[in-house]
């Protein structure tokens, strides 16, 4: 009987850099250039992702569904990260000013495509419907909460939110306890 996930032989097939145990990604999930990419250990990808380019996942994420990320600049998630559903990662952007075309069927040379690394560091959250725009940094247990645009940077512990996110309060460190209870177990 076949699951909904892949099993780690079909997993270690796919020809990803690096993969660690207890992944599971849906069948139903798209995956471009598996070997640019680093898979930690209890990671869960679900249905309808699309994952393209250099991505590193640190260990216990999750990805939910219908979550894009493109990673032409690479893009680094680190452990304890969620990703909601229907988020949009984007770490390259068209020029939209006319001055070049836009659109990946074209010779480079009338395109200009430009962008940089997104790092989502250790225990952020990324909410349901959001868009994360290239070359920032959402610190440790950066908060971005639903259907919001990020254009810049989140400090360490901080709650962003809307059109373009803004600071809208603190987060709650109580999850470094949590974390520290686990590793005991």
């Amino acid at each position: 009987m076949q699951t909904s996930f892949y099993t780690t032989s079909e997993l270690t097939e796919i020809g990803f850099l690096k993969i660690g145990k207890s992944v599971k990604i849906s069948r139903k999930a798209s995956i471009y250039t598996p070997e640019q990419m680093i898979i930690g250990d209890h990671v869960r990808i679900d249905d309808f992702c699309i994952l393209s380019g250099r991505i590193k996942i640190g260990s216990y994420v999750h990805i939910s569904a219908y979550t894009a990320i493109y990673a032409g600049y690479g893009v680094d998630i680190d452990d304890y990260v969620t990703i909601s559903g229907r988020v949009m990662i984007y770490s390259q952007n068209d020029d939209y000013s006319g001055e070049y075309m836009t659109n990946p069927t074209l010779p480079e040379t009338a395109t200009h495509v430009t962008g940089g690394r997104i790092i989502l560091k250790k225990h952020a959250i990324v909410g349901a419907g959001s868009v994360i725009l290239p070359a920032l940094t959402m610190g440790e247990g950066a908060c971005l909460g639903a259907m919001s645009l990020l254009k810049s940077d989140v400090p360490d512990w901080e709650i962003y939110a809307g059109i373009p996110a803004k600071k809208k309060g603190d987060r709650n460190r109580k999850i470094l306890e949590i974390e520290k209870s686990l590793k005991r177990m």
